[in-house]
């Protein structure tokens, strides 16, 4: 080997090193990063050990949608607890529930979601607005699920949001894209 090929070598080999570690740090902390479910409050959509992809990019360019799957601190980033559920209602909507129906604004929310009927309305149970930067989440298994129903979980703030569910890595027989239509 020449002088210039040792020389083009290493600076190869340092590239390589740098954006694998770049990649093993920024990639989890800052734009995609594999999580668990734990227990059976999404079922059917998910299902407990079901090892999913969170994207953590485009809540930084837009809310969440009703019906995205996200991912959140229910008791702030201090505690790295976090649990998959449903958005249902979105900031400055009042949301209520009422006779095991979800209203948004006075009106029934149509969606086909929810494993059951919600038997507990809990804090929902007269009408709750959320914040500018509050979202309401429900789990699809409505009667298994601790949720915003919860006044120790309440209403997810902006803050404590990590990212949407946008892949199923395993099982291998469910691989694929998740959609929230």
């Amino acid at each position: 080997m020449d002088k210039k090929s040792k020389f083009s070598f290493k600076y190869e080999l340092i590239i390589y090193i740098v954006v694998i570690v770049l990649s093993a740090y920024f990639l989890p902390k800052y734009v995609i990063q594999r999580t668990v479910v734990d227990g059976d409050s999404m079922l059917n959509t998910l299902h407990d050990s079901e090892q999913l992809i969170m994207e953590k990019i485009s809540y930084h360019f837009h809310d969440p949608k009703r019906f995205d799957i996200i991912v959140f601190y229910p008791y702030g980033k201090e505690d790295k607890r976090h649990y998959v559920k449903r958005v249902i209602g979105l900031p400055g909507e009042t949301v209520q529930i009422q006779d095991s129906d979800i209203y948004i604004n006075g009106q029934l929310l149509k969606e086909n979601y929810g494993r059951e009927p919600a038997v507990y309305a809990g804090i929902a149970a007269e009408p709750l607005k959320l914040a500018e930067d509050e979202f309401f989440v429900l789990g699809d298994n409505r009667n298994e699920s601790y949720d915003s129903r919860y006044a120790e979980i309440g209403p997810v703030s902006r803050d404590n949001l990590c990212g949407r569910i946008v892949f199923r890595i395993y099982p291998f027989k469910k691989f694929g894209v998740m959609t929230s239509k």
